[in-house]
C-alpha cells in the first residue's frame, strides 16, 4: 500500500529544521573608515549619534555576508529608526531562507524546506529507463544528482561569492583610488599579493573589510586573512 505524504519523514511537523542562518551584521564606512559593526539596529543608531543621518550623507551601509549596500531611512526619532531597521534585517532573513511572508504562510522553515515541489522534466527514453533502474527510482536519483553536482561545485561557488561581494563593496567605495582596476584585476585573479601591492596607499579600513568580504577568493588557502 502506499504511503501518504504524511507517513513521509521529512514532511513531518517534527522534522529537524535545518541550521538557521546566522544573524546577519553590517559595517558602516565614512570616507574609507569603518564607522561602526553589528546588528542593523545598532549600526543604524551609531550612524544617527555620530551625526551622519542629517543632510547629505557620504557613510554607507554594508551587509556583511553580500557587501550590498543597505538603504535604510534614518530619519524621525530612535525608536523609529530602530524598528525599521528590524524590519529591514528580519526581510533579508526570509530572502536568505527563501521565505516571503503571506496571510496564512507557515514561519517555520523545516516545513518549508522539507516539502517537495514537482515539475516536469523533460528526458529522452533511455535516460528514464536508467533512472528508473536506480535505488529509489527517477525521483530519488534525480535529487541525488543534483546533491552531487552541488556539492562537486560547492567550492567554485564560494569563490564566486566571495569575489562578487568584495566586487559590489569596492565599486561602491574605492572606484576613485588609485590601483582599482588593478586590484579587481587581482581579485578576479584569485591572487591575494597583487591585490595587497595594489591597495597599499588604501586606507586600512578598506583593505580590511575587501579581505574579510573575500575569505574564499583567493587561490591559496587561507589567504584571505587580513593579515598581512
Amino acid at each position: 500500500m502506499p504511503s501518504s505524504p504524511g507517513d513521509d519523514p521529512r514532511l513531518s511537523p517534527d522534522a529537524a529544521a535545518p541550521p538557521a542562518p546566522a544573524a546577519p551584521t553590517f559595517t558602516v564606512f565614512d570616507d574609507g573608515r569603518t564607522i561602526a559593526s553589528g546588528s542593523l539596529p545598532e549600526v543604524a543608531l551609531a550612524m544617527c549619534s555620530a551625526g551622519l543621518a542629517d543632510g547629505p550623507r557620504s557613510a554607507l551601509i554594508f551587509d556583511d555576508a553580500s557587501g550590498r549596500v543597505v538603504d535604510l531611512d534614518l530619519a524621525g526619532s530612535e525608536d523609529d529608526v530602530a524598528a525599521r531597521a528590524r524590519r529591514t534585517s528580519e526581510a533579508l532573513i526570509r530572502r536568505r531562507l527563501g521565505l516571503t511572508r503571506t496571510p496564512g504562510h507557515d514561519p517555520h522553515p523545516a516545513r518549508t524546506t522539507a516539502a517537495l515541489e514537482g515539475r516536469d522534466v523533460s528526458l529522452l527514453p533511455r535516460h528514464w529507463r536508467w533512472l528508473d533502474a536506480q535505488r529509489g527510482g527517477a525521483p530519488a536519483t534525480l535529487r541525488r544528482l543534483v546533491d552531487a553536482a552541488r556539492a562537486d561545485g560547492a567550492d567554485d561557488d564560494r569563490r564566486r561569492a566571495s569575489q562578487e561581494a568584495a566586487y559590489r563593496f569596492l565599486s561602491a567605495v574605492a572606484g576613485d583610488l588609485e590601483g582599482f582596476e588593478e586590484a579587481l584585476r587581482a581579485l578576479f585573479r584569485g591572487d591575494r599579493n597583487a591585490f595587497l601591492r595594489e591597495t597599499d596607499g588604501w586606507p586600512p579600513d578598506l583593505t580590511e573589510y575587501t579581505l574579510a568580504l573575500s575569505t574564499h577568493a583567493w587561490s591559496s588557502p587561507g589567504s584571505g586573512d587580513p593579515s598581512r
